[in-house]
Parts: C-alpha cells; sequence; structure tokens
C-alpha cells in the first residue's frame, strides 16, 4: 500500500517496511496486543541496527507506532499516524468481527473491504486496486486477522496521548469512515506537538487513493523535524477494520462504588474485582457488563457476581477459557437458564468454541440433563449463534 510513496521516500532515506503477521504472505504468527508487535518490530530493528527512527502507519500500524512512541520514545524520532485512532471503535465491534471470521471466514471482510477503504468514485474507477484489496484479505491467514480484531480490542491510549513527547504529524482522509477527522482531531489535542493533516477525496487508505498528497505530507514532516538517519517505516492496515462511531468513544461509565456494607476480601490478599470486571467486559460484551451494572438495584448482587464468579473462578488458572464455556453451558441447560445461555453462547463464541462445537454440547446434554431441556436450549443457543455470526450487509 506504500508503493507510490516508496521512490521519493527512498531518495534521501532508509526505508524498511514490515507485513503484518499472516498479512501479504508473511508467516501467520498469531499475537495478542499491539505492544507486541511493537515488540517485534524493535527487534527486528535491533537486527538491521536501527536505533532511531521515523516512522509511518496506517490504521493498525499507526497504533503501532502510538505504542512505541509511548513505551520506546527513546527509538521514535517523529511519527506520521495516517487513519489512526487512539480507540478504533468498540471493543464489542471487534470481538464480534473476529467471530465471524472465525465462522464464515474472511470472504464477508473482502467483500466489504472497497467500500470501507476507498471513495466511491474511486472504487467505481479502479477497478484493479479494488481487486487487490479484496484479494489482499482473502489470502491473510484468519488466525491473524482474529488476533488483530483481538489486539484493537483492547487498545486505548486515550489517557496517555499527553504523554507523546515527539512531533507527530496526524493525516487523514476527508471521506474516512474508519477513523474519520473526528478521530483524528482527538489525536491532535491529545499529542503536544501534533499538526492535522485533512487529505480531500479520500477515505481510509489515503496513501493508496490520494499518494502524491500523501507523499508530499510525509516529505515535508520527516525533513522538518530532521530526525537521526534510521528507518521509515510504514506499516500495512488491519484488512476492514470495524467502522468506529463518527465522535470518539466515549470513556467506560464508572462502575458504582462497592456499597460500604458489602463484604470485604479477606485481609493480605488482591482484592479480585477489578481483575474479574475486565475478564467480565473481554468475554461478555461491554454493552452487557454495562447494563448490568446500571441497575442501581442490583448493585450488590453484581458486585458479588463480579468479584466471585469472574475474579475468583473464571480467573483461576486450572482450566482454559474454552473449557469453562463448555461447563458453563451444560450447567445452564441443565438448570434451564435460558438469557444466561444466550450471553454464554456469545461468550462461548469468543472464548474459539464454533458454532457445530456449541450445537454438539447441547446435544449431548439432552442424554443427562433430559430431552426437553436440550430441545429448548438449543433454539436459544441457535438465535445467538444467528445474532453474532452473521456478516456485516
Amino acid at each position: 500500500m506504500w508503493d507510490r510513496q516508496i521512490p521519493e521516500l527512498t531518495r534521501d532515506r532508509r526505508v524498511v517496511r514490515f507485513d503484518l503477521p499472516g498479512h501479504g504472505g508473511a508467516p501467520a504468527q498469531p499475537f495478542t496486543s499491539v505492544a507486541e508487535l511493537g515488540d517485534r518490530l524493535l527487534a527486528t530493528l535491533d537486527a538491521l541496527g536501527v536505533q532511531r527512527f521515523g516512522y509511518a502507519g496506517c490504521s493498525l500500524g499507526g497504533a503501532v507506532g502510538l505504542d512505541l512512541a509511548l513505551r520506546a520514545p527513546h527509538r521514535v524520532a517523529s511519527l506520521a499516524l495516517v487513519a489512526t485512532a487512539p480507540r478504533f471503535g468498540t471493543a464489542d465491534e471487534f470481538r464480534q468481527r473476529g467471530v465471524v471470521v472465525r465462522t464464515n471466514g474472511l470472504e464477508p471482510m473482502a467483500r466489504t473491504a472497497p467500500e470501507q477503504w476507498f471513495t466511491p468514485h474511486f472504487a467505481a474507477n479502479q477497478p484493479a486496486i479494488v481487486d487487490w484489496a479484496v484479494q489482499m484479505v482473502r489470502t491473510t491467514d484468519a488466525a491473524c486477522y482474529v488476533a488483530a480484531c483481538e489486539a484493537l480490542a483492547v487498545f486505548d491510549v486515550r489517557a496517555a496521548l499527553g504523554s507523546i513527547g515527539v512531533p507527530a504529524l496526524v493525516l487523514v482522509g476527508s471521506e474516512d469512515r474508519v477513523t474519520g477527522p473526528a478521530e483524528a482531531r482527538t489525536l491532535v489535542a491529545g499529542i503536544a506537538d501534533a499538526k492535522l493533516a485533512v487529505v480531500p477525496g479520500a477515505s481510509h487508505l489515503a496513501p493508496v487513493e490520494q499518494p502524491a498528497a500523501v507523499t508530499d505530507l510525509l516529505l515535508e514532516h520527516f525533513s522538518a523535524t530532521g530526525h537521526d538517519t534510521g528507518g521509515l517505516h510504514a506499516v500495512p492496515p488491519v484488512p476492514g477494520p470495524a467502522p468506529a462511531p463518527a465522535e470518539p468513544v466515549p470513556a467506560t461509565p464508572v462502575v458504582p462504588a462497592v456499597p460500604e456494607e458489602a463484604e470485604e476480601p479477606p485481609a493480605g490478599r488482591p482484592d479480585p474485582y477489578e481483575k474479574g470486571l475486565g475478564l467480565r467486559r473481554e468475554i461478555l460484551g461491554d454493552a452487557h457488563v454495562d447494563r448490568a451494572l446500571a441497575d442501581a438495584d442490583a448493585a450488590d448482587f453484581q458486585e458479588l457476581v463480579t468479584r466471585y464468579a469472574w475474579g475468583e473462578v473464571w480467573a483461576r488458572e486450572g482450566l482454559d477459557r474454552r473449557t469453562r464455556s463448555v461447563v458453563t453451558l451444560t450447567a445452564l441447560v441443565a438448570g434451564g437458564h435460558r438469557e444466561a445461555l444466550a450471553d454464554h453462547t456469545r461468550a462461548a463464541l469468543r472464548n474459539g468454541l464454533s458454532p457445530a462445537e456449541i450445537r454438539e454440547i447441547v446435544l449431548h446434554t439432552a442424554v443427562y440433563c433430559g430431552l426437553p431441556a436440550a430441545e429448548t436450549a438449543l433454539g436459544t443457543v441457535g438465535r445467538a449463534i444467528a445474532e453474532e455470526t452473521t456478516p456485516p450487509a
């Protein structure tokens, strides 16, 4: 995606480019976080003898740049953040995207990539480039695509932007519906030495759609910052990231304070509440947890569930998440708890169980929990699976 910038950038700079794991034919080595991608990049640069460098990245590539500027500021001389945000959409959006890919493969994402990445006019007049974009998604390793979704689900550096002390160019297409001008302005407002450049007539992949304008802006930025000789690292985006809201995503609602009469954890042990809350959000989704915590009349009960069911039991290392989902689904079928069964069916998909495996679990419970219980459960499970795995229109 940076091919049209390379001739000008390499006139007086050493340029290093890399593909994300499992993208563009790169080895399929899934990762767990944006920070892990940054660590892999630094290890590669160490091997190349590059210590200090300017960095340019688009979308997830820009997230890596933000992470590097926060964790390794002595290595980063300047930043160019293209189509980037301090937080990409919501965690629920990206985790559901991962479920869709596990269930349906990458074809649904490939079909929607052009409308997410390009303006309608460009897509209509550049069929070869549109085909390139579709094929790029189709040939991506599915596990690495899901890993990218999971990494972006937990990426959020909004509170840390003020700690970035390097000059930054924030570049966004005027028509970008994924990480648009609103997200770009959030970056500029948070980073002390940042300037905004809006590229007219461009969507998410501005370096492809408006190459000359992007090249000029990059040259101007890196020439002005005058960083030490090193590498300019241009990183590709995640194929088809979930559309972000028009305005910056608000911070997670504050959880009501634990009532004074609530039972305190045993002395000498760390309070498992925060760990449980994080795990509960990760598995059940922010929207579900926010609805539960919003019920003031059930505050004591929700505190109990978060601290002990999630912070004490789900957080234990004796079973992996897939196994805990199997146990939970079985227990909910036996108890006839339909609403909770639907919630934990969605959780099981996020924990890596396939729809076929979940239906097999319900079939197995018919022998031990009774045919009526399993028949009812199949309907609940089927509806939850359909809602969670339906590809975007």
